[in-house]
């Protein structure tokens, strides 16, 4: 059986908007990899999202993937809202514009290309590999800030 790739993700703003920073942790068997950054001006959503797309543009074939979030805003949103978005041309329910609109297109392309199971986890809850994205993250933050 094919290995699973195991990813974790996280976003992180220092005020909301704010400087922001996104944080990924990827594991393949024994193969361990993380990958940060962020922006001076942004949200906390936005770098929840950034935080699965760099992941998944990380990944350099199609894969097998159980990616773990904090954000029940990205995991609800992929796992569910988004296929009633695309049927109302990316309006909510309310016949509003939906936020984020361009990295959840981004990402909506993204998935299409691998085999993903989307897994919320609860943050700040101990989760080793959970809270090692959430430093990734900060670490994306800090580095923005210091070079602002």
């Amino acid at each position: 059986m094919k290995e699973i790739v195991e990813i974790y993700t996280d976003g992180a703003c220092k005020g909301n908007p704010g400087v922001g920073g996104w944080g990924v942790l990827l594991k393949y068997g024994q193969t361990k990899r993380e990958v940060y950054g962020g922006e001076p001006h942004t949200t906390n959503n936005r770098m929840e999202l950034t935080a699965v797309i760099r992941a998944i543009e990380a990944l350099r074939r199609r894969c097998k993937v159980r990616l773990h979030t904090d954000s029940q805003y990205v995991q609800q949103g992929i796992s569910a809202w988004i296929k009633d978005w695309k049927k109302r041309g990316w309006r909510t329910a309310d016949k509003k514009p939906v936020k984020n609109e361009d990295l959840w297109r981004r990402l909506d392309e993204l998935a299409e290309k691998h085999e993903i199971e989307w897994i919320w986890v609860r943050g700040h809850t101990g989760d080793p590999d959970n809270e090692r994205a959430d430093e990734l993250a900060n670490l994306g933050v800090a580095e923005v800030a210091r070079d602002a």
